[in-house]
């Protein structure tokens, strides 16, 4: 049985601690509350990840508007994490080719003990601040952008990628729960997510993870539409590599040219399956190889490219 002396040592030592690893008073008695009252508890505490992502969407917005405009240049977005954090990046980054037809190596996910810690824990990759550095060293380029990905703040390896890029010339970001995270100095970026302590102590595959892809959801979805590749709120940039997504094409270019089916699909025929292409042809009025050009001239993105047959229609046809 802990003594008062025991108590108050350990309430010491966890204000040391980060937030993530402190313990949660409200969830003391966890494993002694029906499951209906875990579930709710956690619940509650996923509204807190909600709400720390709020407080920093200002610092967040200015990010995607700064790695816009390096993307646009040629930059890349790198991120780096271990364990949960380093599979988060990992997923956020394989999502983007399918839904906005990215290309391969603009936006990578890198994980502390590489592809075998997907799947499995490889948690003593994380202490490696060596392997942090040579990932980041062999990736990162001048006009990328590098976001760390570490809950406590303190993760070696990630640690190790920020001071790599920093060093490239990169511009560096630190997404965190702690507000006192050794690693901060070495972002230039540094959002810190107060979610505070976990309902099972230390997990923070909870709430500090949920705001975590909260965040890698809200950047990349953002980066993505400031570099054109949406249309109003449609998927405009999607890959139809199944029946699924060709048939979606088909209703994104319906709902885009207010045109029925038939229709959508002998415009997608004369663009060869371009969707954007056919989109630019049925707003503009224009032919599929016009439309391409248009597009390819505007870095792929509808509206400029409709903006510009606007601005110039007798020139345009």
């Amino acid at each position: 049985m802990p003594t008062h002396h025991d108590l108050l040592d350990r309430s010491e030592a966890d204000r040391r601690l980060p937030p993530t690893e402190q313990r949660l008073d409200a969830s003391a008695e966890l494993d002694a509350l029906p499951s209906l009252q875990v579930l709710r508890l956690l619940n509650a505490h996923d509204r807190i990840a909600v709400d720390a992502v709020e407080a920093v969407l200002p610092q967040l917005a200015d990010l995607v508007d700064l790695a816009a405009e390096r993307f646009r240049r040629g930059g890349d977005v790198h991120y780096f994490g271990a364990g949960t954090s380093g599979r988060l990046g990992v997923l956020d980054a394989a999502e983007l080719r399918p839904t906005f037809n990215l290309e391969a190596g603009r936006v990578v996910g890198h994980i502390a003990g590489g592809e075998t810690a997907l799947v499995n824990a490889v948690e003593d990759a994380e202490d490696s601040e060596a392997d942090g550095r040579a990932a980041a060293a062999a990736a990162v380029g001048a006009a990328d952008v590098v976001i760390g990905l570490a809950a406590s703040g303190n993760t070696p390896y990630v640690g190790g990628a920020l001071a790599a890029a920093r060093a490239a010339g990169a511009h560096t970001v630190l997404v965190s729960s702690n507000p006192d995270a050794l690693l901060a100095p070495l972002a230039d970026t540094n959002l810190v997510l107060e979610t505070g302590a976990e309902v099972l102590t230390g997990s923070t595959r909870l709430k500090a993870a949920t705001a975590e892809k909260l965040v890698l959801n809200g950047f990349s979805t953002a980066l993505m539409i400031a570099v054109g590749r949406t249309w109003s709120n449609l998927m405009v940039s999607v890959v139809a590599t199944n029946a699924k997504l060709r048939d979606r094409t088909v209703r994104i270019l319906q709902e885009a040219a207010d045109v029925d089916e038939p229709t959508a699909r002998t415009l997608l025929d004369a663009a060869d399956g371009e969707l954007k292409t056919a989109i630019v042809a049925a707003l503009g009025g224009v032919d599929a190889p016009r439309a391409r050009t248009l597009l390819a001239e505007h870095d792929g993105a509808v509206r400029a490219a409709l903006a510009a047959l606007e601005a110039a229609p007798t020139a345009a046809n």
